[in-house]
């Protein structure tokens, strides 16, 4: 029997299919050679049968797969023992009495295949390699990358693998991975001449939409319409922040919809009701953060819709991919706006990746303006070829037909240009130019200049589709360390001038009904849909009745550059908020409570600041002149937690003043008694002082030695 004959035999007996996909049989025979391999195929190709037949093809020992998530884990696992393969996997979430009894099967070689975290494997590699093994399997082997999407540096010691175990063939897969990504695949993991299936990226039976944000109630009818299109299939609507996850799941079950929540601030318990809740069927949707899906072998996902722009054409294809695997009609949907991106580049910015990511983000914001082909785009950033055009994208279904806009340009250039070239947003800039006095307008004498109404014969959709068009082209830029202000580029100079001519497409209103009704404006006229920009006006609200009490300037308070970064990072505690630009120790001891209680409700966590007992919140408060009363108060926490604080932070030298605390004669007196009676001194010192007050003279009392009173002027 020649091995492709036992192969297609394995699967007929185990999966239940006559034939294998194109490029799947030529893996199995590298690999069951001895050779090592790349997979790079899209989420629903066949990556897993890659390595599982494999093993099931070898005489005698045990393959180890390398997964990152152990809701990965359990799928695998289950799925395969459910086909009659003994396999198992090895992770925190089960007690160390089981994990043992796996371990021991696989020695026993009793297990074909064993799941495990990198984690797992390299903390005792020594013990893991004494097990007869098969074949490594290394699964989202893209996070091995620097240049991934998914980066985990506990990945790049996987390269240990060949380094010990060089006969031992490796099998790197991926679903997406750019060609960069690919290259330091292989270098990284130290792979030999490997086999390389790079299987088509395309996913023609998933649609593709991209439109811009248009506002919280649009989008939500939109899903809702969705999940009724789909009655009897799934869907997941991806947002960016948990609280965007939980507001959607509040607005569609508002609306009828059965919905669950899944983000990384719920127990491990509640992720794993919603999760079987929507893998049953028991829920139509979940609403979710991008950490769910890894792993997901649900077939019947007809939609994804994504309510915030992602991070990387990756993530987004990645994420895209969990819809249609059935290889049936899906749709994926994507919603964006600059608030999104403002977000994004903050994240980038913070990664340790700077550059790498924001480029990523570049190419993803052109995906989602993109007035080409939108599968084309996606194939282009894998480095794969098409020649036409797709027939199943917005764009394909409605080619955009165009004008000469250079008229429209230039009033929105001048309109820039005599506001300060640099001093509005998009937002400002189409009310100036649609004549709309609002009162932020009017203050700052817009609506003196030439151009104010200059477009009044434009709708607000028309006009922020124009402008954003004309970002896209070149005309603007936008200025992300400037509150996102825009500036104009010098070809926009150029058709300021009349030296230069552009075209743009005619606007055409988004059709957001998922049963494609027509006839619906997405975006209302009279609201800012960015939520970025909805909580900075929250902000300046506080800000302004801040002002107004104190009897001092707005700005005085906080910029508006530190209002901005604040809406973008949501600060809701008081150490997220000194990492707003900005913000300074005594600002956020002076105003910390009002903003984060804006923000706190805006996310929807309740108007409270949090209960908090961290040493270093309780040392900014001390440190601004704040009362042990008021640090108290601002805390939400007793005054001896406090005092018991403050007794900490005075032992490890971090306050050395200390007059606000306590006396010269309350120091002296607890100290002499509990120099004189220290075994009942506790018991006497009660009576006349809180047992915090104790604490803070003890603590004093040590610094300086053997509980000596010093005359220092700390007992001033």
């Amino acid at each position: 029997m020649t091995l492709k004959e036992e192969a297609l035999g394995l699967l007929a007996k185990f999966y239940g299919y006559r034939s294998f996909r194109p490029g799947q049989y030529e893996v199995i025979e590298a690999v069951s050679g001895g050779r090592d391999a790349v997979v790079l195929l899209p989420t629903g190709g066949g990556k897993s049968l890659c390595y599982q037949m494999p093993a099931l093809l070898a005489r005698k020992g045990v393959a180890i797969v390398v997964s990152p998530l152990i809701a990965l884990m359990q799928d695998q696992t289950t799925a395969l023992v459910a086909n009659g393969i003994p396999a198992a996997a090895i992770h925190s979430n089960q007690d160390e009495a089981y994990n043992r009894t796996v371990a021991d099967a696989a020695f026993a070689g009793k297990l074909r295949l064993l799941y495990i975290s990198p984690e797992g494997l390299l903390q005792n590699f020594d013990y893991w390699s004494r097990l007869d093994i098969s074949l490594v399997a290394i699964d989202e082997a893209h996070c091995i990358s620097q240049w991934g999407h998914d980066f985990r540096p506990d990945y790049t010691a996987l390269s240990l693998i060949k380094e010990r175990l060089p006969n031992v063939p490796v099998i790197a897969l991926t679903a997406t991975a750019d060609r960069l990504t690919r290259d330091d695949i292989v270098q990284q993991l130290h792979l030999r001449d490997p086999y390389c299936l790079i299987g088509s990226f395309d996913r023609p039976n998933i649609s593709l939409r991209a439109y811009s944000n248009p506002g919280a109630k649009q989008r939500m009818r939109f899903i809702a319409d969705m999940s009724r299109k789909y009655p009897q299939d799934s869907g997941i609507a991806y947002c960016l922040s948990r609280a965007g996850a939980e507001s959607t799941h509040k607005a569609l079950t508002a609306l009828g919809i059965r919905s669950a929540c899944y983000h990384a601030g719920m127990s491990a318990g509640e992720r794993d009701r919603s999760m079987r809740a929507f893998l049953n069927g028991s829920v139509q949707v979940v609403c979710a953060t991008v950490a769910f899906g890894m792993g997901i072998d649900k077939s019947n996902i007809r939609w994804v819709v994504h309510n915030n722009l992602p991070g990387t054409i990756e993530s987004y294809y990645q994420e895209i991919g969990r819809a249609g695997r059935d290889g049936l009609p899906a749709e994926a949907v994507l919603f964006y706006s600059y608030g999104d991106i403002v977000t994004l580049r903050s994240f980038a910015e913070d990664s340790g990746r700077t550059a790498v990511n924001l480029e990523k983000l570049a190419r993803m914001e052109a995906y989602a303006e993109a007035r080409v082909c939108r599968r084309r785009v996606l194939l282009s950033y894998f480095s794969e070829e098409r020649d036409c055009d797709c027939g199943n994208c917005d764009i394909c279904r409605n080619q955009p037909a165009r004008f000469d806009g250079t008229i429209l340009a230039q009033k929105a250039l001048s309109a820039v240009m005599r506001t300060g070239g640099t001093a509005i947003g998009v937002f400002t800039l189409v009310n100036i130019l649609r004549g709309q006095r609002r009162s932020d307008i009017v203050r700052a004498g817009y609506d003196t200049i030439r151009t104010f109404g200059a477009g009044a014969d434009l709708s607000q959709p028309e006009w922020s589709d124009y402008i954003s068009q004309m970002i896209q082209l070149g005309v603007f830029e936008i200025a992300y360390e400037d509150a996102n202000h825009l500036r104009v580029t010098p070809f926009g100079m150029k058709i300021l001038k009349g030296a230069a001519h552009i075209e743009l497409s005619t606007h055409v209103p988004p059709q957001y009904n998922a049963k494609g009704r027509k006839g619906e404006k997405a975006v209302p006229e009279e609201t800012n849909a960015d939520p970025v920009h909805q909580l900075m006006e929250q902000l300046k609200t506080v800000r302004t009745d801040i002002s107004r009490k104190e009897g001092k300037p707005a700005y005085t308070v906080f910029s508006d550059a530190t209002l901005l970064d604040m809406a973008t990072r949501r600060p809701t505690t008081l150490d997220e908020f000194l990492q707003v630009n900005g913000v300074g120790e005594k600002k956020a001891a002076t105003y910390g409570k009002r903003f984060l209680s804006a923000i706190r409700k805006f996310e929807g966590l309740g108007a409270g600041t949090p209960a908090g007992t961290s040493l270093k919140e309780t040392l900014i408060l001390f440190n601004t002149g704040m009362g042990v009363g008021e640090i108290a108060a601002t805390k939400h926490v007793s005054t001896d937690t406090i005092y018991n604080h403050l007794a900490q932070l005075i032992e490890q030298g971090l306050i050395t003043t200390f007059g606000t605390i306590i006396s010269r004669k309350e120091y002296e007196d607890i100290v002499n008694e509990l120099k004189a009676h220290p075994d009942i001194a506790y018991d006497v010192l009660k009576e006349r002082y809180r047992s915090g007050m104790v604490a803070i003279a003890r603590a004093i009392g040590r610094t300086k030695g053997v509980l000596q009173p010093a005359k220092h002027t700390y007992l001033q």
